[in-house]
């Protein structure tokens, strides 16, 4: 299954490793050292043309989108409930 994120980008479900709120984990010292260690790597997409709500990082990359961390996880939890 493929989860939307935003900006025309989608990525293989299984790969997805978490879903975070930018704003409440931007906070943290240990979030800001990851995600400055992805950019250098050039593993940081920017999905979002508005203010970021969001990161999900992925096996490979981390991407960031103007959809919030809830209707992302939405989004999970309904194609899970399609094929029960």
């Amino acid at each position: 299954m493929f989860l939307y994120l935003g900006g025309d980008v989608t990525v293989k479900s299984e790969d997805v490793i978490g879903i975070f709120d930018i704003e409440a984990c931007s906070v943290s010292r240990i979030t800001i050292d990851f995600l400055n260690n992805c950019q250098k790597k050039q593993q940081i997409v920017n999905i979002s043309e508005d203010m970021p709500k969001s990161f999900i990082v992925t096996k490979n990359k981390t991407y960031i989108s103007n959809v919030s961390n809830k209707t992302i996880c939405r989004r999970t939890k309904n194609k899970e409930e399609n094929f029960l």
